[in-house]
């Protein structure tokens, strides 16, 4: 899951809630959204590989 943050840069968040903080984790913060997409893309290949 990607979001905008107010300073305009991209954060990548789990999309499964942490049990103990009952939030998404954070996987990353990038300044654009093709940066952002990509490295989201390399996650879901090595969650799966």
């Amino acid at each position: 899951m990607i979001r905008k943050l107010k300073s305009g840069k991209f954060r990548i968040y789990s999309r499964s809630v942490n049990p103990k903080t009952n939030k998404r984790r954070n996987l990353g913060t990038f300044d654009s959204i093709a940066e952002a997409k990509q490295h989201e893309r390399e996650i879901q290949y090595f969650k799966h590989h």
